[in-house]
């Protein structure tokens, strides 16, 4: 099955050999280049070789005495006469190639058209597929004195290792930090799932927990019932109490229960075409007659035409009605407004209060899940900051938005907007 885990972890595999083919592209870019240059260089430093070696000097009098063996006009042996030969043409190629900017290893060889080698480098010269040679053509002083055409050949053996030195400054900072991206994507993977690990854990606390309380609450509230009829009329309050707790921790176990369920992911979501406009006209009115027993300023005004909205009518009636609840907690003598409006294909649902109203920095983390707004160190309105991050769950899934507007002391308005169907 595929699994939003399985997609990121092929993403991030797909990612990571995609940068290696692209860093291995670019090293043989680089190798390549560095060829080119390489050759370029090395024209130049041939160039300054053969004319060197074409005119009358000290080396080119030492090599002429080194190859017709002449020792007459030295006091050495032919042997240190040759190993003198070999590091001094050594050293002047060394400095050539220095000036032209190569500081690679090489060997070199002298020899006449007719192959015979008359002079080569202290380490042996070979020549094969893995070496790169260069021949250089003398002219000048040599050739005349040899009366034939002479060739001095270098050659560089493993030109791939010297390459690879060079580009050091663009593989090594490359690698690392490529390495240094995967180990972060790790890393934040691993915290990612592990955070989730531990949401799914919480949820599943939660949901024991609250499936448990569910056996007692409703014990208390039956056994409060039966005792409503028999006692006398003093304790009547007392039970009067007992059963209006009992229901309002009943309806904070709902509310636990419903968001945990909607954030594992387990409760299925029966969306359907529905009018909202005789639902909502059907809790305004329910709570109108509420608020006129607990002498709240209830008014409301729903606009003409059905309201045809593709909703989960059991989640979006909850909605609503979280909210009404809300608007009449937090206000001494509560002045509640509901409108319904549609305006560019949308449904406008409006809910204005009295209360004490929400500052701006409180606004952006209403919605988060268990924060309340302080005051002070005291909560006048009792809960467990839930209502409204389950009332954004909800107008998400259906597609919709939600909006605060408030000001301190001067009241609050939740706007939400949803879609309208076409047949609307």
């Amino acid at each position: 099955m595929l699994t939003k885990r399985n997609v990121y972890v092929f993403v991030f595999v797909v990612s990571v050999i995609g940068l290696l083919v692209v860093q291995y592209q670019y090293l043989r870019v680089g190798l390549g280049l560095a060829r080119v240059q390489f050759s370029e260089k090395m024209d130049e430093a041939r160039e300054n070789i053969g004319q060197e070696l074409s005119e009358v000097n000290s080396l080119t009098y030492t090599l002429g005495n080194t190859i017709l063996k002449d020792t007459t006009e030295v006091r050495i042996g032919l042997d240190s006469l040759q190993k003198t030969s070999q590091f001094y043409l050594n050293d002047y190629i060394t400095y050539q190639l220095g000036l032209s900017g190569i500081d690679a290893p090489f060997t070199y060889s002298l020899y006449s058209r007719d192959s015979t080698v008359y002079l080569g480098s202290i380490q042996p010269h070979i020549n094969g597929e893995d070496i790169l040679t260069y021949p250089i053509k003398i002219e000048g002083y040599l050739p005349e004195l040899l009366e034939k055409e002479m060739v001095l050949e270098l050659g560089f053996e493993d030109l791939n290792k010297y390459f690879m030195d060079q580009l050091k400054g663009l593989t090594i900072p490359g690698v690392i930090f490529l390495l240094a991206i995967i180990v972060v994507v790790i890393w934040v993977l691993r915290s990612f799932y592990w955070q989730r690990s531990i949401i799914t854990t919480t949820n599943d606390f939660i949901n024991n927990l609250t499936h448990e309380l569910k056996t007692p609450v409703f014990s208390i509230g039956l056994a409060s019932k039966i005792l409503e009829g028999e006692v006398s009329e003093d304790k009547k309050p007392v039970v009067e109490l007992i059963r209006r707790e009992t229901d309002r921790l009943k309806t904070h176990i709902d509310k636990v229960l419903e968001l945990a369920s909607l954030e594992s992911g387990k409760e299925l979501m029966q969306f359907e075409e529905l009018d909202f406009k005789p639902e909502l006209q059907r809790i305004v009115e329910d709570f109108a007659m509420l608020a006129e027993s607990e002498r709240v300023d209830f008014s409301f005004h729903l606009e003409d035409g059905p309201y045809w909205i593709w909703a989960e009518r059991f989640h979006l009636e909850n909605v609503i009605e979280n909210l009404l609840e809300n608007a009449k907690k937090y206000a001494d003598e509560p002045v509640i407004e509901l409108k319904a409006s549609l305006h560019r294909n949308k449904l406008w649902i409006a809910i204005s209060d009295n209360g004490q109203g929400i500052a701006k920095e409180d606004q952006k983390k209403i919605f988060r899940k268990y924060y309340r707004v302080k005051n002070g160190n005291i909560h006048k309105v009792k809960g467990y900051g839930l209502g409204l991050a389950y009332v954004q769950k909800i107008i998400k899934m259906h597609r919709g938005t939600i909006s605060v507007e408030s000001e301190p002391g001067k009241g609050t308005t939740f706007t939400i907007a949803l879609k309208m169907m076409n047949n609307g």
